[in-house]
């Protein structure tokens, strides 16, 4: 597997912690904390487009 560059993970006020991580060909990563083994990949692009649509409220319901 492609070694991922983690973060430090975001918890935010449910039980939840999540995990961003880069590799060195520029694929973004997104995890559960704790489940790093079996990340969510796609484009930074994408996942950084995930992420300022959930915080703006577009998609609450998926955390």
């Amino acid at each position: 597997m492609t070694e991922i560059m983690w973060e430090d993970p975001f918890c935010g006020e449910g039980a939840s912690c999540f995990r961003l991580g880069t590799d060195i060909t520029g694929n973004a990563y997104i995890a559960v904390t704790g489940q790093e083994d079996t990340p969510l990949t796609d484009t930074t692009e994408a996942l950084r487009t995930l992420i300022r649509d959930i915080k703006a409220g577009k998609a609450d319901h998926l955390l």
